[in-house]
């Protein structure tokens, strides 16, 4: 068995941000897990099984990566499927503070699960699933944000609450 690692999002939805370091996870990794959060004190605009769907859309050409979905303790999740380590994307320095009182935390419960942080390419630094949710509400350019399945189903969404 080769290393293997988990990717933790809501992907709420997936962006060209997150696929930038699911990308670079899977060729550092053997196996990479891309997990959908199931958050119950968010509010998505997709179901969990739509996110997953997506998420398999845009990572079907990606041999080792295998997408799922948790509920609970990322570190008991990545326990679950022999993961040694978690991968976190970072766009800038804003992010630090509050993926280290994660990773902090993860450590105190599971020390044998390291944390890596990979810094997102800079042309989506300034990238988020709100941003591009936002700039999609109002029939904004969202091709350049992510990739076109995920487009049509934000349209979809959009249309079919209008």
């Amino acid at each position: 068995m080769g290393a293997i690692a988990v990717c933790p999002g809501s992907f709420d939805p997936i962006t060209y941000g997150h696929l930038d370091i699911i990308k670079r996870g899977a060729k550092v990794f053997d196996q990479l897990y891309v997990v959908v959060l199931n958050n119950s004190a968010k509010h998505p605009l997709f179901s969990v099984n739509e996110r997953i769907e997506l998420i398999k859309e845009v990572t079907k050409d990606i041999p080792n990566v295998k997408v799922d979905s948790f509920q609970g303790l990322l570190v008991d999740y990545a326990k679950s499927v022999n993961a040694s380590a978690i991968i976190r994307g970072l766009r800038a320095v804003s992010d630090f503070e509050y993926e280290m009182q994660i990773t902090s935390m993860n450590r105190v419960l599971n020390d044998e699960i390291e944390t890596f942080f990979i810094m997102t390419n800079n042309q989506y630094s300034f990238l988020s699933s709100s941003i591009v949710k936002e700039v999609a509400k109002y029939n904004g350019k969202i091709s350049e944000l992510v990739p076109y399945s995920v487009e049509i189903a934000l349209k979809e969404k959009f249309e079919g609450k209008r």
